[in-house]
């Protein structure tokens, strides 16, 4: 699974967007705003990360105990909307 291309991730005034670019932006009318875990997440899937990397490179982000569930249950959700908009690709 990886990022499909045409699409960056920009901090705009504290929010961070994810854009379309180039021919990207014909089919992705708009922008997806994320919050910090999002994005950390994205950075993550553009180094290449997998579903069990995210996970632990989540838990390892928090400053508190994290319960390795609900981390991957954060993880699965936010991939899922990810495919829902078309911006992976298996």
């Amino acid at each position: 699974m990886k990022l499909k291309s045409g699409f960056l991730l920009r901090s705009i005034a504290g929010s961070h967007v994810v854009v379309p670019v180039g021919s990207r932006s014909v089919d992705f009318n708009g922008m997806m705003t994320l919050n910090d875990t999002g994005a950390f997440l994205w950075k993550q899937l553009e180094k290449g990360a997998e579903e069990e990397e995210l996970v632990r490179a989540l838990i390892a982000a928090c400053d508190g105990p994290v319960d390795e569930d609900a981390a991957r249950s954060g993880v699965r959700a936010f991939l899922k909307e990810l495919q829902s908009v078309d911006c992976l690709e298996f």
